[in-house]
């Protein structure tokens, strides 16, 4: 059992943890509750955009060159282009441009035919993912919320040693029929003790992903050096640049018959071109094991499967399916939806209580001289 002056001081920074960062840390993770049922949502409500025209044409037969050159003289040269082939039969073709103008366009997979754009901060369901992945701060937003993450663990330890009882087991009853105040007290601490490491997972893995520095420290704690990109070799290559349909078809030869999740196109060519696999063992929905060429020769420079990573970096490939859901299905999308929510009334409940208790006390305290001061007149 905790002294008094010692629990006072967990109490002390368990409160202000809550009061200062509180807040951004409900934001977020309400946030995250909603992208779970608005991503479907959107899918739907915008079909137009996600939904290929000619779905009966078989979509591989639409070259990539052209269309590459094609979004290069209307976005300028110094424009990174990220192409997403369909999943399935019916989707449409993503590109994300980034450059002059950022956004994604959603072209017919048959045709190349533009059926769409929105920018990067365009749409309700934009501006939602990017509140909740940097709080619209770009670079700056994402380390906020790292830090936001990495103090909800200190968060995590004040509250549990606060909840931590004399007699095991302990008794988790939250009483509802003794008023407001009591009911929300028991639910904000049984609540953060029952649930706080499951959502120390989400809140984590969040951070990971926001905060890319995060894996590269975590590879360089335990001794491992950080798999970086190749490197372009320097110089001027000989004969005609490949056309962006033989650069993909190189990097399909090193891994046949697999899926490509990405192409990245870089806008220099002193960077090289990128070609994501969906191999059959990747937990990532997306895949990351990789293909790295020449963006003007071909010559492949590196092929690395996700196995091959350090851990650091690796470790994405199963912490982005567990954040998002995709991992367990359905099933986990709603778990984690749920997580969300309860975060964002751990964090609200818990400023509300403080706020309630300053009312209550300043009222007692208002209600006592009151006393005191007709004790003295009379």
């Amino acid at each position: 059992m905790l002294r008094a002056p010692l629990r006072r001081l967990w109490l002390k920074i368990h409160r202000w943890i809550g009061l200062t960062l509180g807040p951004v840390l409900a934001l977020t993770a309400l946030l995250g509750a909603v992208l779970v049922v608005a991503l479907p949502i959107d899918r739907y409500a915008h079909s137009e955009l996600f939904v290929g025209r000619n779905t009966a044409v078989a979509a591989s037969a639409l070259p990539l060159e052209p269309l590459r050159q094609r979004l290069v003289a209307e976005f300028g040269p110094d424009t990174t282009l990220t192409l997403r082939p369909p999943r399935t039969p019916s989707e449409t073709l993503w590109v994300y441009v980034r450059g002059p103008w950022d956004g994604t366009l959603y072209l017919d997979p048959a045709t190349g035919a533009e059926q769409g754009r929105r920018g990067s901060h365009e749409g309700a369901y934009n501006l939602l993912f990017e509140l909740h992945s940097s709080l619209l701060l770009e670079d700056t937003g994402k380390g906020i919320l790292a830090f936001v993450a990495l103090a909800y663990l200190l968060m995590l330890i004040t509250g549990v040693v606060l909840w931590w009882p004399t007699r095991w087991p302990p008794s988790l009853r939250i009483s509802l029929d003794r008023g407001l105040l009591r009911g929300l007290f028991d639910l904000h601490r049984t609540g953060g003790a029952v649930l706080g490491m499951l959502i120390a997972v989400s809140v984590f893995t969040g951070a990971y992903m926001a905060w890319r520095p995060l894996g590269n420290f975590i590879s360089a704690t335990i001794g491992q050096e950080p798999v970086k990109p190749p490197t372009v070799p320097k110089g001027t290559p000989a004969g005609p640049r490949l056309s962006l349909d033989e650069l993909v078809a190189r990097a399909q030869n090193v891994f046949p018959g697999q899926p490509i999740g990405y192409v990245q196109v870089p806008a220099k060519p002193n960077r090289p071109l990128r070609v994501r696999f969906r191999l059959a063992d990747d937990p990532h929905p997306n895949g990351i094991s990789s293909v790295w060429l020449h963006p003007l020769t071909g010559e492949v420079l590196a092929v690395r499967r996700w196995q091959d990573l350090d851990a650091g970096n690796g470790a994405v490939v199963v912490i982005y399916p567990l954040h998002t859901g995709v991992l367990g299905g359905p099933v986990h999308q709603a778990f984690v939806a749920l997580l969300g929510l309860a975060l964002a009334g751990l964090g609200l409940s818990g400023v509300w209580l403080w706020w309630r208790r300053r009312a209550v006390a300043a009222a007692a305290r208002g209600f006592a001289l009151s006393n005191n001061s007709n004790r003295t007149t009379s």
